[in-house]
């Protein structure tokens, strides 16, 4: 990974910066989708048990011709699988779909605070790295709410929140209690579901640097810390997404995009989300 910008997590762990989502890619489309990534430089992968599509990512990464420490895995645990011993068992059916002895990052996918499950889920993802089946573990859609409570009651500060996160979204507080607890923020949605490729500011912005509003959106997302995880099952614009590094905001460009903030989410509310 050493061309790849990375971040340390709050166990030492280096993960890139720039990495590849696969929601919503088919299943039958992701070892292809996931191939041309890793050609065109992406080294880490973020998919998930709900996606299902794990088996293509495993085949991708296994067929890459990279050494398997140089592609970063990183999926998630559903909402049906949460609870210690259920937990283990769903961590298991990943790696297997995935071929992996270890994963990278694992993640909890969602808090659902109705079932009043995912500290003892939590307590379970402990294990897992305990025993080094994993070597970062975090959540994901985590309000401070439900952070507060992970610090209260167990032994381990997550090593990443992946949230929904674009510039008319932008997480203010929650980054700033990841901030005081060394917790890395990974943005998911990133471009606002392409909502933010329209604004006036940001297209403004693209013309004046002579790259795409995505580009500038994902350059953002870069100087202000976040790891990011855009996703396309194109090749032009998989490689589009990954050449962000050639140019740089600058301040009075980070003040127009923070000034872009409306509050709206496009997700669901974690503290409400139940699917299961």
């Amino acid at each position: 990974m050493s061309d790849v910008l990375t971040i340390t997590l709050n166990n030492n762990v280096q993960i890139p910066q720039l990495g590849f989502g696969v929601f919503q890619v088919a299943p039958q489309d992701a070892e292809r989708v996931v191939s041309t990534a890793l050609e065109t430089g992406y080294r880490s992968i973020d998919t998930a048990a709900a996606y299902q599509n794990e088996e293509g990512v495993g085949r991708a990464v296994a067929s890459c011709g990279l050494a398997r420490e140089d592609v970063f895995v990183t999926t998630k645990l559903w909402n049906s699988d949460h609870g210690y011993d259920q937990a283990l068992r769903a961590f298991d059916a990943s790696a297997g779909r995935l071929g992996l002895d270890t994963v990278d990052l694992y993640l909890i996918h969602w808090p659902v605070p109705t079932a009043d499950r995912y500290v003892e889920t939590w307590k379970a993802l402990e294990k897992l790295a305990a025993d080094g089946r994993v070597r970062a573990i975090g959540v994901s859609n985590f309000t401070v709410e439900h952070l507060r409570r992970l610090f209260a009651e167990t032994g381990t500060v997550p090593a990443v929140n992946q949230v929904e996160l674009h510039p008319h979204f932008q997480q203010t507080e929650l980054r700033a209690e990841h901030t005081e607890h060394g917790i890395a923020t990974e943005a998911w949605s990133p471009l606002g579901q392409g909502a933010a490729l329209s604004d006036a500011t940001i297209t403004r912005l693209a013309k004046r640097h002579g790259v795409t509003p995505a580009q500038v959106v994902l350059r953002w997302h870069l100087q202000v810390g976040n790891i990011v995880i855009p996703k396309s099952v194109t090749p032009a614009r998989i490689q589009e997404n990954f050449d962000v590094v050639t140019f740089d905001l600058s301040a009075e460009d980070l003040t127009a995009i923070a000034d872009l903030e409306t509050g709206r989410r496009i997700g669901p509310d974690p503290a409400t989300f139940d699917m299961r």
